[in-house]
């Protein structure tokens, strides 16, 4: 089925019969070059690929496995210069919120507001969200079945906006161990919101090293293709210039190589599935 779509920019829709989007970009921001770095790389990937991109990072990772796990520069530091990379890149930004009182600021720069999967039934946060204007996107929490996101839409459209989406980023199963169920992908999108599939954080072992998060990135690609196979709107995908040396989610983010080649499999799956659509219809 074809969900809504959704208008992230004058030139950046998805959903319904639009290309899939990709949501790139580092964990965290590290510091204000590198930021800038990884927003050129990224832009130029969707340059050569020919693809809508949202560039993704974090100003503040509010729930790292440690107190003393880097963090991100904050709130203030991290939006100016998120509008950095937006200026230099024209690429449209998405970034997370953890409370209430960051939703205007964060609004006033960010094309997507992400609310984290710990907070995704935080009713408050949501609606702050919501109210900016802007598209939201709701990671599914590890703890919550499909049939459960619909509430998560309800809120929005209660407050009379189209453009809430879910992120599907795997199901707790058993201790430090996520598995991504196929089937909630079409069960979530029968409710009419796009869905994006988060690549890198499915491929996480929640506090599977001790102090940090460990991961199986060996097998974000055969999932991905999985993915863009039964039906998906989007793609989110960490990416940095040397993942070994990243301040965060180091086990699990793509190194670029790595991430055209995921892309470039996506495509050929999602126009493999067109081109069977067409002969069908």
């Amino acid at each position: 089925m074809k969900t809504r779509r959704i208008e992230i920019t004058k030139d950046v829709v998805f959903g319904g019969d639009a290309p899939p989007l990709f949501i790139a970009g580092p964990c965290v921001i590290e510091s204000r070059d590198h930021a800038l770095k990884m927003g050129e790389l990224v832009a130029q990937i969707a340059a050569e690929l020919r693809i809508n991109v949202v560039f993704k990072a974090s100003y503040d990772k509010a729930n790292r496995t440690s107190i003393h796990s880097f963090r991100g520069p904050g709130l203030e530091e991290g939006l100016r210069i998120l509008a950095d990379v937006k200026k230099s890149t024209g690429l449209p930004i998405l970034s997370d919120v953890h409370e209430t009182s960051q939703a205007h600021a964060a609004g006033e720069v960010l094309d997507i507001i992400q609310i984290p999967a710990f907070l995704c039934r935080q009713t408050d946060l949501i609606v702050a969200a919501v109210k900016t204007g802007k598209a939201v996107g709701v990671k599914k929490g590890q703890f919550l079945s499909p049939e459960e996101t619909k509430n998560i839409l309800d809120k929005g459209e209660e407050l009379g906006s189209g453009k809430v989406f879910l992120t599907e980023r795997g199901s707790s199963f058993g201790y430090q161990n996520l598995v991504v169920d196929m089937r909630s992908f079409p069960m979530m999108r029968a409710y009419g919101a796009p869905v994006v599939y988060d690549i890198t954080h499915s491929m996480q072992r929640p506090g599977g090293a001790g102090t940090e998060t460990a991961g199986t990135r060996q097998f974000a690609r055969p999932l991905a293709r999985a993915a863009a196979a039964a039906g998906v709107d989007g793609f989110f995908m960490e990416i940095h210039d040397d993942p070994s040396k990243a301040k965060s989610d180091r086990a699990t983010q793509l190194d670029p190589e790595t991430a055209r080649r995921t892309i470039r499999e996506i495509l050929a799956i999602r126009a493999a599935l067109e081109e069977s659509n067409a002969l069908e219809s």
